[in-house]
């Protein structure tokens, strides 16, 4: 694992590489515990989880103070993988399970992610203060946009804020009616089968938390 990470992102520390791997053996020992994801799935935590959260990290580069919401976070993915690619950003992982909050809480403390905040509520409740929204794949997109449109803090001065969204599959439909919309394939970072279908939509958010 460590190599393949180094290969994709050459700047990363000594120090997250070891998160990275503790991450690895926490999660499957919680996923024991609690059905955070399918546990045919754990042999493919890397790839199918971690690695696919990070696929955001090479497209977006969340700097010092910026506030990012993990919604319907589950097990922590992909909040997690990019709170450790970015300790100097904000990140509260939500979700409405408490059971996955509390086991993303404690794999976060021992981590020793000072930046992530694990919270059990509906995203919709929560105050308008993020430069960034990002899930996977909760609900179809428009549903999702009227959710997190609502989640942006006003006159922010970051222009490049916006909803992140990991989705795979024809998806074509339910993003016809944004106009500036913008698709990434996957498949050109991280050159496997499992990425042949993944994409990371982007949803550019004027400052006054409507969309493009």
């Amino acid at each position: 694992m460590y190599s393949s990470l180094e290969t994709y992102f050459p700047d990363i520390t000594k120090k997250q590489l070891a998160q990275f791997d503790k991450l690895v053996y926490l999660f499957k020992e919680w996923n024991t515990k609690i059905n955070l994801i399918s546990r045919k799935d754990t042999d493919h935590l890397y790839e199918k989880h971690i690695l696919h959260s990070l696929s955001i990290a090479k497209h977006f580069n969340f700097g010092i103070g910026t506030n990012i919401i993990d919604i319907g976070t589950g097990g922590g993915f992909p909040g997690i993988p990019l709170a450790i690619m970015f300790p100097d950003a904000n990140f509260d992982l939500v979700d409405s399970i408490g059971k996955k909050i509390v086991a993303v809480k404690n794999i976060s403390q021992e981590l020793g992610l000072t930046n992530v905040r694990a919270i059990k509520a509906r995203a919709e409740t929560l105050p308008a203060k993020y430069d960034f929204v990002i899930s996977r794949a909760v609900t179809a997109f428009p549903a999702f946009v009227n959710i997190s449109s609502k989640l942006f803090r006003k006159n922010q001065n970051n222009t490049n804020s916006g909803i992140i969204y990991l989705k795979g599959g024809d998806f074509h439909d339910e993003i016809a009616n944004f106009a500036k919309i913008k698709v990434y394939n996957i498949s050109e970072i991280f050159k496997t089968e499992f990425f042949e279908t993944k994409k990371i939509i982007f949803l550019p958010i004027n400052f006054n938390g409507n969309t493009y």
